[in-house]
């Protein structure tokens, strides 16, 4: 069943893949079916499902991890009294649970930890990346003139005279329009 649902998962997130969506639906049918000959304790199987549904929803929603440990340990408990009968040979493999279990653990460490590296980083494009740009003034001006950002030509608004070839810092944005003002000046503040 949990190859199954990790098919999805994969499918889901890769769309166009196919081979886990295929291998997906064909495991979770035949789960499916061995369920009916199994006795299966129902609250084990919705703890199971709901401990996939959020440590799904961790990958999709970072919540730092506090999503994705509730699912796995709705995921192991749900596991652990899946199979409701005394009979020997009908239970699942507490190793065989252990192991699903560290491997979503990991998985999840893994997202939790792209997710606060990604936070933590700064901004590597758009329009705030702009603000405090090293720029290069094209056209003596006073008020609007023309500058060279990143090999980009931008409309620029200067309070003070810059005079071509200068070196200016971009200290805001108005739509498409660059506030700056000279290096020189920020230095001395």
């Amino acid at each position: 069943m949990l190859i199954g649902i990790y098919g999805l998962i994969l499918e889901f997130s890769n769309p166009g893949s196919i081979l886990p969506g295929v291998t997906g639906a064909i495991c979770l049918l035949l789960a499916l079916y061995a369920f009916q000959l199994l006795p299966i304790n129902y609250a084990g199987l919705f703890l199971i499902l709901l401990g996939v549904a959020l440590m799904v929803g961790e990958a999709f929603e970072p919540s730092f991890g506090i999503l994705g440990i509730g699912g796995i340990i709705a995921f192991v408990i749900g596991s652990v009294i899946l199979i409701d009968t005394e009979v020997p040979g009908f239970g699942i493999s507490l190793p065989l649970i252990g192991a699903f279990a560290l491997v979503s653990a990991a998985l999840l460490v893994l997202i939790v930890g792209m997710a606060i590296k990604s936070h933590r980083r700064s901004v590597v494009s758009g329009a705030e990346e702009l603000v405090g740009m090293q720029a290069e003034v094209l056209e003596d001006f006073l008020g609007k003139g023309r500058i060279r950002v990143h090999g980009e030509l931008w409309q620029a608004r200067s309070p003070v005279q810059v005079t071509r070839g200068e070196q200016v810092r971009v200290t805001g944005l108005d739509g498409l329009i660059l506030d700056i003002e000279p290096e020189n000046k920020q230095e001395d503040s």
